[in-house]
């Protein structure tokens, strides 16, 4: 197993991405090789100060990075030399199995849309998010690769996220609903109307609508939105966990009493700490790909590079790839039928 990381970009330098790179080449004995593309002086300083020596480790210099500022068509147009677009070159070629970056995510969904191209009757690439819930957790998809949709597109998503919420998050029959303003069907949108109709014509187990406060109640496995939509969800659940996590630590230390009482609960907070800890969950794939794309988060460090890693080789280990091309071709087989027969009843 061929791994590339696009080492440059993101907020905290290419040290920590080494770090991350070291723990996962320990980790896991199935990666054959991993690419390290990037500054070349930048990459041997931080593996010196990391103390990373793994004859599995290769590193492709180059000269440009794409930062947050810039356009996402930079990425192919004006840094054809940046990191990512180098990274996304590998694994077109063939040279990498799958790549993991944290840098900007218009700019990743470019490269990838563009280099890599979607599967076979795939519409549109999205990136599947999981977040934690009490009991387990739910898949949320598209977090942020396409503000503007099309209903096959959704019911495209609710294909994809089911088949990896089956294959990588244990749910042998994933629930599905599309997000909403509330379940009843004159609610929503034109978008998630005609959705609803789509996806209750293919093999999923799908709910139909579901609303905000069911994401966090265990009542649905895989979420299915408009990028817009999706990623305004994801940022304040981050933002949330955040504030929660400053309002306990402020109360909890306001008087002694409390701050026994703390001491007292600590396994319990430290493990909800764990569990709401982005980190943990590595990175997002982009679903949809001729090739295996983990987006991590900008600000990731060492832990999230590593999990990251690990999302990428669990990805390519299930298929996914190859369990989407087939799951999308029968979908689009039993909607042809249905029209088929739709137009049938009405002649």
């Amino acid at each position: 197993m061929r791994i590339v990381v696009d080492v440059m970009g993101g907020d905290h330098g290419c040290e920590v991405v080494i770090e991350g790179v070291k723990i996962a080449l320990h980790a896991c004995s199935k990666i054959s090789e991993l690419c390290l593309v990037g500054d070349e002086a930048q990459i041997r300083a931080a593996m010196t100060k990391a103390r990373l020596q793994d004859d599995r480790v290769k590193i492709v210099h180059t000269t440009e990075v794409l930062t947050m500022e810039d356009k996402p068509l930079d990425v192919l147009r004006r840094k054809k030399d940046c990191s990512m677009a180098r990274a996304m070159e590998l694994v077109k070629q063939g040279q990498g199995d799958a790549m993991i970056s944290r840098g900007n995510t218009g700019g990743l969904m470019a490269a990838a849309t563009v280099k890599l191209r979607p599967l076979e009757n795939v519409e549109r690439p999205a990136i599947a998010t999981v977040l934690p819930t009490p009991q387990k957790y739910f898949l949320l998809l598209d977090a942020g690769a396409n503000a503007e949709c099309k209903p096959l597109h959704l019911a495209q998503f609710a294909i994809m996220g089911s088949v990896y919420s089956r294959e990588i998050l244990g749910n042998t029959n994933p629930r599905v609903g599309i997000l909403s303003n509330g379940k009843e069907e004159m609610k929503g949108n034109d978008l998630t109307r005609e959705a609803l109709e789509l996806c209750r014509q293919l093999d999923l187990n799908f709910l139909g609508y579901v609303e905000g406060h069911d994401l966090f109640e265990d009542q649905v496995d895989v979420v299915v939105s408009d990028g817009f939509i999706g990623n305004i969800v994801l940022k304040t659940c981050e933002s949330m966990g955040k504030a929660i996590r400053v309002m306990l630590e402020t109360e909890l230390t306001r008087n002694p009493l409390r701050k026994l009482g703390a001491a007292l609960a600590c396994a319990g907070l430290l493990s909800i700490k764990r569990r709401m800890n982005a980190d943990n969950y590595g990175g997002a794939p982009l679903l949809g790909l001729n090739g295996t794309v983990i987006k991590a988060h900008g600000s990731a460090r060492a832990l999230a590079i590593n999990n990251a890693i690990r999302v990428g080789t669990e990805t390519i280990q299930h298929s996914i790839n190859r369990l989407i091309t087939q799951e999308i071709a029968s979908a689009k087989d039993r909607l042809a039928t249905v029209k088929a027969a739709v137009q049938t009843a009405a002649a």
